[in-house]
């Protein structure tokens, strides 16, 4: 299951939660203050088989194709 990390719109508190693919977490609890449904932030992520350790999957990929990184040219 992957982490997906959000932000309390109440308080700013942020925090990592582990859920499906596909669910919105609209409905949970910010830990610190209790407002439901926060917003849900991008994450970077890092691959361990890289030789390049400066990419971190968002934005200022080296692709000449594309900025994000995630196209099907850059094989990312």
């Amino acid at each position: 299951m992957p982490i997906y990390e959000y932000e309390c719109d109440g308080c700013g508190k942020r925090f990592e939660v582990r859920q499906a693919i596909g669910e919105d977490g609209s409905d949970l609890k910010c830990p610190d203050c209790g407002v439901v449904g926060p917003t849900r932030l991008f994450s970077s992520f890092f691959c361990s088989g890289s030789d390049d350790l400066s990419f971190s999957g968002a934005g200022g990929s080296s692709c000449s194709t594309c900025s994000t990184g995630n196209c099907t040219s850059c094989g990312i």
